[in-house]
């Protein structure tokens, strides 16, 4: 009597639908990790935006006296990062307050917005 030989293994589908799954395990890793780091660095850019907005808005309040009507920018550097703050001081229908927000941007992109009032002191 001759026996078939029977081979145990994978077959090349098999192998190949194993390498897909797997592909696409690691794509999805790679996106999720690339979702934690934009994160990241958006909070961070966050917290440097505040910091800077902060500044000004308290620069603000002590000059002890109101700031004019309109628009100023200037730039801000935290650790190492270029910030342009953005003042604007507008009006309110108290004559004694003026409203100030401070919109502070990195590479044209809006990071953060602050605003306060200010009166007469």
């Amino acid at each position: 009597m001759n026996r078939a030989r029977v081979e145990r293994g994978f077959t090349l589908i098999e192998v190949l639908v194993a390498l897909g799954i797997v592909a696409i395990a690691l794509t999805a890793g790679l996106q999720a990790s690339a979702a934690l780091t934009r994160n990241a660095q958006r909070q961070a850019d966050v917290l440097l935006a505040h910091t800077c907005a902060e500044n000004e808005l308290i620069k603000v309040r002590l000059a002890k006296q109101m700031p004019g009507v309109g628009d100023s920018s200037v730039v801000c550097e935290q650790a190492g990062v270029a910030l342009t703050v953005t003042l604007a001081v507008r009006p309110t229908p108290n004559p004694n307050f003026l409203r100030v927000d401070a919109q502070v941007s990195r590479e044209d992109a809006s990071v953060l917005r602050l605003s306060t009032v200010v009166g007469r002191y």
